[in-house]
């Protein structure tokens, strides 16, 4: 009777850790990452497709095989990381 008991009160037990652990994904799921909360903003696009559009200027403004398009692309990445890590600040 007591195995009975036990092996009931696991399940119980186990049926909710497994709710609360349900309901933990879901708020974290629900919550804006850095991405979504970057594109909600308006103007982040227009910075991303300002930055790619002059980037792609650029590079076919540089002559062949110069490491300037290295450089150019390697600031563009980092502009757009660096807005998409501010975008997400409140």
């Amino acid at each position: 009777m007591s195995d009975s008991l036990d092996a009931q009160m696991r399940d119980e037990i186990d049926d909710q850790v497994a709710e609360a652990f349900d309901a933990y994904l879901a708020d974290r799921l629900a919550e804006p990452g850095p991405l979504r909360a970057s594109l909600a903003l308006r103007r982040s696009t227009r910075l991303v497709l300002g930055t790619v559009g002059l980037g792609v200027l650029a590079t076919a403004l540089a002559p062949d095989g110069s490491a300037a398009v290295c450089w150019i692309w390697g600031a563009i990445t980092l502009i757009n990381i660096a807005w998409l890590l501010t975008a997400r600040r409140p």
